[in-house]
């Protein structure tokens, strides 16, 4: 079984398919490197297509210690993986938890990152959200503790920015529900506790992700609810970031809607490799709604 190690000594399961410029795919909170299947297909036709295990999914490493969570390590945790794999520089793609780890790569390693697409980022971010997301991390930890990983999925796979994924694609929703079943109760906690509930609000971001350079592509459904205002304050903080909303999707748009997930992806890599990705234009964020003021 392929392993990338740490620096504090976890062992990251990934798996590589195609040859070429890489694209590496982080998973979200619900999802393992599994969840990247249709994309590590897709995109493993045309480039070296990467997915890996977070900490706390098996088959990687699943620490005991919360310590050992956090988002900063979550990543730090794709450094490790370019790293092991010899990889100077890569397409980061990031989904939810993925996402955030996908923008905290960028903020502190921006020099390792080609481009970053960030998706279904900022359940908790808005202020007055940041609390009532922190005591749902609370209670879904102590739901963990008490009943298990199976009973877990079976209520949390049902949550209001996934039942699109049901109603649209009710195959590939159970088998998304299956596999978050054979995750391990102990990583899940760990990961709501030590990633989940202590990650900065991106409000919180904003200077950092104002001096971003880096080629930035921000997707969400337009029914991801608590992913819409975040991401239209990232569209306007970071100078080089464009937005994409994909219609009537929820929030696991990689898996809901594949082909458009891996259409916007696969054109926005294109153009930052041909060299013609844009920095916003300054005159572009006048306050004057006319520009006649």
């Amino acid at each position: 079984m392929p392993v990338a190690t740490t620096d504090d000594g976890v062992r990251l399961h990934y798996e590589e398919s195609g040859s070429g410029v890489p694209v590496i795919f982080v998973h979200e909170f619900a999802g393992d490197h599994r969840a990247w299947e249709a994309q590590m297909r897709h995109f493993g036709q045309r480039y070296r297509a990467i997915s890996y295990a977070a900490r706390g999914y098996p088959p990687s490493d699943v620490p005991d210690d919360v310590a050992k969570y956090s988002q900063a390590r979550a990543g730090d945790d794709i450094v490790s993986v370019l790293d092991h794999l010899q990889i100077d520089q890569a397409h980061v793609v990031g989904l939810s938890m993925g996402g955030f780890a996908t923008l905290h790569f960028g903020l502190r390693h921006p020099g390792r990152a080609l481009s970053l697409c960030v998706a279904g980022c900022g359940y908790g971010a808005e202020a007055g959200q940041r609390e009532k997301f922190r005591s749902e991390v609370t209670a879904v930890a102590a739901f963990l503790d008490q009943n298990g990983i199976e009973a877990f999925a079976a209520k949390y796979a049902y949550g209001p920015t996934r039942v699109q994924f049901e109603n649209k694609d009710p195959r590939g929703f159970d088998e998304f529900k299956r596999q978050l079943a054979e995750h391990s109760a102990v990583g899940a906690r760990n990961t709501q506790l030590g990633v989940q509930r202590e990650r900065p609000s991106l409000y919180d971001l904003t200077e950092q992700m104002a001096a971003l350079t880096v080629p930035v592509l921000i997707l969400t459904g337009d029914e991801d609810w608590p992913c819409l205002q975040p991401a239209l304050l990232m569209k306007q903080t970071i100078p080089t970031a464009a937005l994409s909303v994909m219609p009537n999707c929820g929030h696991t748009i990689n898996l809901e809607d594949p082909d458009q997930f891996n259409r916007l992806v696969g054109d926005f890599i294109v153009q930052v490799d041909a060299g013609r990705w844009p920095v916003r234009d300054a005159r572009a964020m006048v306050s004057s709604i006319t520009g006649m003021k």
